[in-house]
């Protein structure tokens, strides 16, 4: 009888991309990744700005999930509600983990470093600029809490949304975080496995980059 699950043990894909090294990377890590997400973008990487973010409680207890990079500058920033898994486990333990894994393009971006919340402003900014939908749906979701069932929250949606059709303010549950990065990697896939990463430190001189081992 034939096994339907994917074989996940013989899956491979062969990586043929040029090598990198030094001279083809820009001294700054946060201009080298703006370089990189335009390219994932131009080759048509669904959702470029979908990064996997890492958290840990106070325990030390991991999780991940995806969320959307909304902006970069000294940091990198994205938004959810204070309340959730994430924004407790931030609370706890302020150090954080996000990936880019375009993988179609054989290419993914690791950032470490600490998170603080972005001010009132940037948040209330950000959240004026949503959808509708979106700010309603923020509005009045227990992120991470057990529910009984979606459709009271519909209910309360669609009557946010009708109560408040130019637009509702944001709650102050919700809002920003800023991820300012002390280590980035860059890894590309290559032949043989012999992939390239190369790795930005900060340190009081500024950023070193470092060529590690696959």
């Amino acid at each position: 009888m034939n096994d339907p699950r994917f074989d996940v043990r013989n899956a491979r894909v062969r990586y043929e991309l040029e090598r990198l090294d030094e001279t083809t990377l820009l001294a700054d890590p946060i201009a080298q990744f703006g370089a990189w997400l335009g390219e994932a973008a131009g080759a048509g990487v669904p959702e470029p700005n979908a990064m996997v973010l890492a958290t840990a409680d106070a325990a030390g207890a991991p999780r991940a999930r995806t969320v959307l990079l909304r902006g970069y500058d000294d940091g990198f920033v994205f938004f959810t509600n204070y309340d959730s898994r994430k924004g407790a486990d931030i609370s706890a333990n302020p150090h954080a983990s996000v990936c880019f894994p375009w993988v179609s393009i054989h290419r993914q971006v690791i950032i470490e470093g600490t998170v603080e919340r972005v001010s009132a402003a940037e948040s209330s900014a950000y959240f004026a600029s949503r959808p509708l939908e979106s700010q309603a749906a923020s509005a009045i979701s227990p992120q991470s809490q057990v529910i009984s069932s979606l459709a009271p929250l519909i209910e309360q949606m669609d009557a946010a949304q009708r109560e408040h059709p130019e637009g509702i303010t944001r709650p102050e549950h919700w809002g920003g975080y800023r991820l300012t990065p002390t280590v980035v990697e860059f890894w590309q896939g290559n032949v043989g496995r012999l992939h390239d990463r190369f790795r930005y430190r900060q340190s009081a001189e500024g950023w070193a980059c470092e060529r590690l081992a696959p």
